[in-house]
């Protein structure tokens, strides 16, 4: 279980593909800290520590998480979203998030306001339990984010300067794919609705 706010900014060090999987190695500040075994958010995909030496360690993303989220188009020197799970008792400054994505999106605007950014991003409609609203929450690339403008397969963020500088938002462009986990609570929702 994650909350979305992003703890740290790690550097791709190594790509190898072995089969449909992909082991992703990652030079974080975070990595003095890690085990071998723990979760960690990687732009919102949950993935499982299975190397650890000096400041790098190694997760594996199996041919499904390859297929749901943009990690396979990670390259040597890409900047990734870090998040290691919430201890119990902390405080939940996001919003509850699995590292589970849903499916991608796509960038189609970015507007520089004075001082911050709004973000745009349309997504397949096929999944029919993917939705937004105003004011619900998204995760994006791991982020926990507001919606702002609230569409039919398509949805805006605001993001904050801080949130800019420290994520790899700085890197997101008209094009860009980024991972999209949609809120628990309005999947359920959605899917009781239907029934």
């Amino acid at each position: 279980m994650f909350t979305g706010i992003i703890e740290s900014i790690g550097i791709v060090k190594n790509l190898i593909n072995e089969g449909d999987n992909l082991h992703i190695s990652v030079e974080s500040q975070l990595t003095p800290e890690l085990k071998i075994d723990q979760s960690i958010a990687h732009n919102g995909t949950c993935l499982t520590v299975v190397k650890i030496k000096d400041d790098i360690y190694t997760v594996t993303a199996i041919k499904e998480t390859l297929e749901k989220t943009n990690l396979g188009k990670l390259e040597i020197g890409s900047k990734i979203n870090l998040e290691r799970a919430m201890i119990l008792g902390d405080r939940l400054d996001g919003h509850i998030v699995q590292g589970h994505v849903d499916q991608t999106a796509t960038c189609t605007h970015v507007l520089e306001e004075d001082g911050s950014w709004v973000f745009t991003f349309k997504y397949n409609s096929l999944h029919k339990d993917n939705i937004t609203i105003e004011k619900g929450s998204i995760t994006i690339n791991g982020v926990s984010l507001t919606v702002v403008n609230s569409k039919e397969n398509e949805f805006s963020v605001a993001i904050i300067p801080y949130t800019f500088e420290n994520t790899n938002f700085h890197q997101i462009k008209i094009g860009t794919a980024v991972n999209l986990e949609f809120d628990v609570i309005g999947k359920y929702v959605a899917r009781l609705l239907k029934k």
